[in-house]
């Protein structure tokens, strides 16, 4: 029974069809030639792309220990692309872009406009995109009446990517430099007081403990009263200062692991506040092209005249359902 009541509603929507045959193919035809003199008129736009590689790291690391995959010749994963598109689409990077390239003036903006900033973004993101590919790099691409100008655009984005990256990074990296040079300095100073006192210890007579113990050997050993004075002069000032000089010894060798570890800390510090690192695999750059991309002139007409079509089809049907219902009553 469902089957013959859907049959029957198929042969009713045909004959319906047949009906409105010329209405619409008239529709169709309109829509086909508005279509075809509409897509005409839109701005002819070229694409050009360029392809680059997240790094793995942004330092150069100075600890030996350090893990092998945050080496400078990795390439760089998921996270790392995530982090890289969010660099792209930045404000930083996209005000140096529109500023050096004009963009404003590109797009035809005004800058006088109330929505000048929001129509600038708008027109932005839609003739510049950025996305992550299945093989963890990242497409740039630009669109443009001009090819040389998109080429010039997409790969100047791509010189980008270090400045911008780099600027950030410094903006936490120096304090840290800075922090690192002070306390350093600090060890330094205190290392050199250090030893101005066991120099000062030094100068006074006391040695080593393990040269301590043999003064009294040397004092026995003396054989006139004028050597025997002066091993047991020694002898008392090593038992008066001695542990002074042991425990500034002990604190000296605990204080020069210390340095070390923080001229390493300061290496790193200086490093990663200084150099301009690379942060990205340049896979390819950007190529102005001799083929347009916008618009798809036989799509537009298509999609355009299809939906022409379907919507004079559902006011018809709409419209014989009206009558229908009127001629009921």
């Amino acid at each position: 029974m469902e089957k013959k009541k859907s049959e029957h509603n198929t042969n009713e929507l045909l004959v319906f069809t047949y009906k409105n045959r010329k209405p619409l193919m008239l529709t169709g035809l309109i829509a086909g030639v508005v279509s075809i003199i509409v897509s005409l008129f839109l701005p002819v736009l070229y694409r050009s792309d360029a392809i680059v590689f997240p790094a793995a790291t942004s330092t150069v690391s100075f600890n030996a220990l350090s893990n092998a995959k945050a080496s400078s010749m990795d390439f760089g994963e998921e996270e790392n692309a995530e982090q890289l598109i969010q660099i792209l689409q930045s404000s930083p990077l996209r005000n140096r872009i529109i500023n050096e390239f004009n963009l404003a003036k590109v797009y035809d903006i005004d800058p006088k406009d109330k929505s000048y900033h929001y129509k600038l973004g708008k027109a932005y993101k839609s003739h510049i995109n950025f996305e992550r590919t299945r093989f963890g790099s990242i497409n740039i691409s630009v669109l443009d009446e001009d090819p040389e100008l998109a080429a010039n655009i997409a790969n100047k984005i791509v010189q980008l990517i270090d400045t911008v990256k780099n600027d950030l990074i410094k903006e936490r990296t120096v304090p840290a430099l800075e922090i690192n040079k002070r306390k350093l300095n600090q060890l330094k100073d205190a290392q050199e007081k250090l030893n101005e006192e066991m120099d000062s210890l030094s100068q006074l007579g006391v040695v080593d403990a393990k040269s301590r113990s043999s003064l009294f050997a040397a004092l026995n050993e003396a054989k006139t009263a004028e050597d025997k004075a002066f091993f047991k002069n020694q002898i008392e000032v090593n038992l008066k200062y001695g542990a002074r000089y042991d425990a500034l010894s002990d604190l000296r060798e605990f204080r020069i692991e210390k340095l070390t570890d923080q001229e390493v800390s300061y290496e790193q510090a200086e490093s990663d506040a200084v150099e301009n690192f690379n942060h990205k695999f340049v896979v390819e750059y950007a190529v102005p092209s001799d083929k347009k991309a916008k618009p798809k002139r036989m799509i537009i007409v298509l999609v355009y005249t299809f939906a022409a079509v379907l919507l004079m089809f559902i006011a018809l049907l709409i419209r014989e359902r009206v009558r229908t219902i009127k001629h009921a009553i």
